[in-house]
């Protein structure tokens, strides 16, 4: 048996991501780094934590599966430099930290355009990240890069849901690439590939992750 290990439990991704495993047969052990209490659960773990303190947790970070779900806006981030932290900065510092403890994979969520050469900050930061962490010699390390995301979001987003009313008038001529995508569909992959053990580095695509 194997233990999982996600940071982002909270978020879109993540808190369906963390039904699943823990629903899972392969993990008899979860560990989720939170700062927010989780319910209850026989199988899981919570490190309660500030992610800037990773590197500080030792073998409290010790899994085979790690699973990254970290991730904000710049809106809601409020500068570059937050931004930075916590899309670039935190998966990479988990990444080099539960790789130290002997993970075997690594399981990003990243976003569709994700390039270190673009000149959308936003896309570049993605770009840049998938990039140092492939660089580590994890076993496996699986990117995924989600289009625009739909689910049971806490907050309201004024400009998703302007897209969500585009994609239902014109979603029938858009490619599968740039389509809308429910955020299961990337908790169901995530495991999916996981479960595979693999071995190599792997970018999926959102037209690829639309059959989950």
């Amino acid at each position: 048996m194997k233990t999982a290990l996600i940071a982002g439990s909270t978020g879109l991704i993540g808190s369906q991501l963390l039904e699943l495993l823990l629903a899972s047969s392969r993990y008899d052990k979860v560990v989720a780094l939170t700062r927010k209490p989780l319910p209850v659960h026989s199988k899981l773990v919570q490190i309660k934590m500030e992610p800037d303190t990773i590197n500080e947790l030792n073998q409290e970070l010790r899994a085979d599966d790690v699973f990254c779900c970290l991730g904000t806006t710049m809106a809601k981030a409020g500068s570059k430099e937050n931004f930075y932290q916590v899309d670039f900065h935190y998966p990479f510092l988990l990444a080099k930290s539960a790789f130290t403890l002997g993970a075997k994979q690594y399981l990003l969520v990243s976003s569709l355009g994700a390039n270190k050469n673009s000149l959308v900050y936003y896309s570049r930061v993605k770009g840049e990240v998938e990039e140092a962490v492939a660089f580590i010699d994890f076993q496996t390390v699986h990117i995924f890069r989600p289009s625009f995301l739909s689910g049971p979001r806490t907050e309201v987003r004024p400009g998703e849901e302007a897209a969500k009313l585009f994609y239902k008038i014109f979603g029938f001529i858009i490619p599968k690439k740039y389509k809308g995508l429910e955020s299961i569909k990337v908790a169901r992959a995530m495991l999916h590939f996981a479960s595979q053990d693999q071995e190599g580095k792997f970018i999926h695509e959102s037209g690829e992750l639309q059959e989950f």
